[in-house]
Formats: structure tokens, C-alpha cells, sequence
């Protein structure tokens, strides 16, 4: 994105968002993998508390949700687009899915989504019954339509609406976005100083679909933002804009589409959050956020009690600027199997990430330690740095402090199959056994 140096492009949409509210330059997907992620923002809980610790994995119905939290509080909530926090139609994730209404939604109220599918141009979102309805078009106008949907039936009612386009994303079939977008598309495309050579034809090709992508959501931004301008809504509005995770393109000289890497392009993500009048316009702010800290800083904002299962920290006064205001000094990063979807041995690493360091230590015995500030593209391991010696301790000491807080063995990704009944739902996780994966939630931990 321009916003964070991409200068290739030009996406004016998300910029006016950027102008009209905080650009924030130290958000963290501190597990760079689609249902980690999701299940972090929705829950404000880590992974190896929920069980989320590969793809395709059904979430618990006792855990509370930010749908939960919200629609507590008065609040009409929406889901639209990609969900994959349940199994759908897995193993098979090319076709029609459904997510059952109830607890399988973990709240949210109004529902044109899907798991998980890629088909961008004419797929299909579940309603609120056991029917699919198909869009026309391509996805994030369609999905957009939705939202003027869900806006027109809201009123005056208040609102928490999560849109969720599957795009910037691999897709199975032959077309990623409409063409209009690649016409504003060098044809010569440069990439960072981290790729390989080995790496650049694939990543270039590749990098032209990706930036198209990207092109689609600015445009799906400039409809959001009309239509709240139209409707007398922006201004008691808060808008959000973030990522699940990143992709490699290359860089380190891994896979263009790959992700689970604790490196930059993997672990960074832009975040935006826009409220004329409330939120200071046009200006940067760098306090590290974490997916689990957006759920409470998300309550915080908005005046509604965080609930007392919630892991992450509320950084509301970081994000309003307000002097001395609570900031963590570094995140937890992790991954936990060699699939997405399957709990294979190989890839587990664990981490931390601050405003300087990224410190990595992978189950095979590698350890890595980066310089951000002076290596942004992490070409250099400083790991037997003597002059960083004393840094390296004292990253380590943390990061073990971290995972004993969080209950995490570092094991191998097979070890946690136990932690997965037959039907994929969590019945167990870094503490121990679980219980009933289908109880209700202990209600009175919402507030």
C-alpha cells in the first residue's frame, strides 16, 4: 500500500481514509495464518487458548465475541464475506460452504458470508437459513452491496459491521480481479532488495495480481466511504481497516503466496482507524498492536465493558494519543504446523516482535535475531552479534515468560491433534481438557 511505501500504485480511497484519521505503523498479525488470526480479533483471546492453531477449525460456543459483546450492549452486529472460523465444507474448499446459525457465529446477528471458498467472480454467501445466495459480479462489490443492505435495515439503530473480502488472496481459478484494475498497473514492476533472483519471475507475476487486488478493496473503500457521506453516517462512524497477515512475495527467498513466516512481509499489517472530529486526522502513531488487543481497544472506544475472557490489552489511550498512555513493550509471535489446514510436524517457531527486534526461535533449533531499525529487510542474522549478546538473553527470558503464560509446550504441530475431536472442535488447549465444545458461555464473564 502507499500508505506504508508501495509507490507503484495509487489507492486515493484508502489514503482519505488514512487523512482523515490515524495511520498506525506497528500492527502485528502475530499469527499469520487466516483462522489464528480471525479467532485472536474476534475473541481478543490467543490461540493457544482457543485451539485456533491451524485452518478449518471449529470454534468452541462458549467462547464470548466481540458480536457477543456488542450486541449486549444494544448494538445491531453484521458479518459479511470470508469467516473461516468453523470447518464449513472442509476437506473439500472449492464448493458451497455453510456456517450454521447460533453459536457457530459467535454473535453476529445479520449473515451474508461464507468459511472459506476463492471464487471471486460470482461466488456465494450463506443467509440466515440453511441457504446459500450467489452474487454477481465480482467480490467486493458484491460484499459491498451487502453492507448498503445491512445499513438501510440498521436505521438509527447503532451498529458493529465486519466486512470481510477474501482479496488480496490466492484463488484457484483463472481470474483474480477485473481488468479495469491492471490497467493501472506499471508493466514494468520493481520488487524489494529481498528477493532473490531465484524468486522474481514467479514473484513479479504473481506481485501484478496481488497489487490488482489491492486496487478492488481501494475502490470497495471509496463506495464505503461515499455512501457514509451520503447517508449522514461518517461522522459517528468508526471505520477500521486491517489485515489478517501479509505475504512473502518472495522476500527471504520464500514462496510468493507463503505466510506463517515470523518475518516482515508475513507479520506486518496496515492498520487504519478513521472518526472525524474524534479520531486526530492525517497523523501516525506507532504503539504495537496485537489482533488480540483490537477486540478491547474496540470496547474501550466505544464505551462498552470488555469482557472479563478477553487476553489482549486495550491500547484505547494509545490510540487516542493521550500522554503516558499504556503501550506493551513486544508481541508474542508464533506458528504451529508446516500445513494451513493440517497439523504437520516442520515450521513450528515461536517469537517476539518490538519497535526494533524481531527475535525468532524455530523448534529445529534455529534462532534468528533482526536489527528492524537498521536491517528492514532482515538480511542479516545478528544472532552471534557479540554486541547484541545481552539483548539476545534477555529476548529469550521474555519469550519464556511468554509461554508459560500462554500455556505453550512449543511442540510439534502432529502433537496437537489431541486438542481436536473427529468433527475438528476444540475440546482442549494449552491448560487442559475443555469440556462439551457446544455448552453455552458462562454469560456473566461479558461484562
Amino acid at each position: 500500500m502507499p500508505l506504508y511505501g508501495e509507490t507503484q500504485i495509487a489507492t486515493p480511497n484508502i489514503d482519505r481514509l488514512a487523512a482523515e484519521g490515524i495511520t498506525f505503523t506497528n500492527a502485528v498479525s502475530s499469527c499469520p495464518l487466516c483462522t489464528p488470526y480471525r479467532s485472536m480479533l474476534l475473541t481478543g483471546r490467543h490461540p493457544q487458548s482457543t485451539g485456533h492453531v491451524v485452518n478449518f477449525v471449529r470454534t468452541r460456543h462458549d467462547e464470548i465475541g466481540i458480536g457477543d459483546a456488542f450486541s449486549h450492549a444494544g448494538y445491531r452486529t453484521g458479518w459479511i464475506g470470508k469467516w473461516h472460523l468453523h470447518t464449513g465444507s472442509f476437506p473439500q474448499i472449492e464448493g458451497e460452504d455453510f456456517v450454521p446459525r447460533g453459536r457457530d457465529r459467535l454473535g453476529f446477528e445479520y449473515w451474508r458470508a461464507y468459511n472459506f471458498h476463492s471464487e471471486y467472480f460470482n461466488g456465494w454467501v450463506n443467509t440466515g437459513d440453511w441457504g446459500n445466495e450467489c452474487w454477481q459480479g465480482y467480490e467486493t462489490e458484491a460484499l459491498t452491496r451487502y453492507v448498503f443492505e445491512f445499513l438501510e435495515e440498521t436505521a438509527d439503530q447503532p451498529f458493529c459491521l465486519f466486512l470481510s473480502p477474501h482479496q488480496p488472496h490466492y484463488t484457484y481459478t483463472e481470474k483474480f480481479a477485473p481488468e479495469k484494475y491492471y490497467e493501472n498497473i506499471p508493466e514494468q514492476l520493481a520488487l524489494p532488495g529481498n528477493v532473490p533472483d531465484s524468486w522474481k519471475a514467479e514473484s513479479l507475476k504473481v506481485y501484478k495480481h496481488y497489487l490488482a487486488m489491492v486496487l478492488a478493496l481501494d475502490a470497495m473503500v471509496g463506495q464505503l466511504i461515499e455512501y457514509l457521506d451520503k447517508t449522514s453516517k461518517r461522522e459517528n462512524t468508526l471505520v477500521v481497516l486491517t489485515s489478517d497477515h501479509g505475504t512473502q512475495m518472495g522476500a527471504n527467498g520464500i514462496a510468493p503466496w507463503a505466510k506463517k513466516n515470523p518475518y516482515m512481509e508475513s507479520l506486518k499489517v496496515p492498520f487504519i482507524m478513521s472518526l472525524p472530529g474524534v479520531l486526530e486526522g492525517g497523523c501516525r502513531r506507532n504503539p504495537l498492536i496485537a489482533p488480540v488487543d483490537i477486540f478491547p481497544t474496540l470496547c474501550a472506544l466505544s464505551g462498552i465493558p470488555i469482557p472479563k475472557t478477553v487476553e489482549g490489552y486495550n491500547l484505547s489511550e494509545a490510540v487516542l494519543g493521550i500522554p503516558g498512555a499504556f503501550e506493551q513493550d513486544c508481541v508474542l509471535t508464533m506458528n504451529f504446523s508446516k500445513g494451513h489446514d493440517y497439523l504437520l510436524d516442520g515450521q513450528e517457531w515461536r517469537g517476539l516482535i518490538n519497535k526494533k527486534y524481531i527475535y525468532n526461535k524455530w523448534l529445529d533449533g534455529k534462532i534468528e535475531l533482526f536489527d528492524i531499525e537498521a536491517d528492514p529487510l532482515l538480511l542479516h542474522n545478528e544472532v552471534n552479534n557479540p554486541q547484541l549478546s545481552d539483548k539476545k538473553k534477555s529476548l529469550e527470558k521474555q519469550l519464556e515468560k511468554f509461554l508459560v503464560e500462554r500455556g505453550d509446550a512449543f511442540q510439534t504441530g502432529y502433537s496437537y491433534r489431541s486438542w481436536f475431536d473427529p468433527q475438528r472442535r476444540v475440546c482442549r488447549n494449552g491448560f487442559g481438557f475443555l469440556g462439551d465444545p457446544e455448552k453455552e458461555p458462562d454469560w456473566s464473564l461479558l461484562a
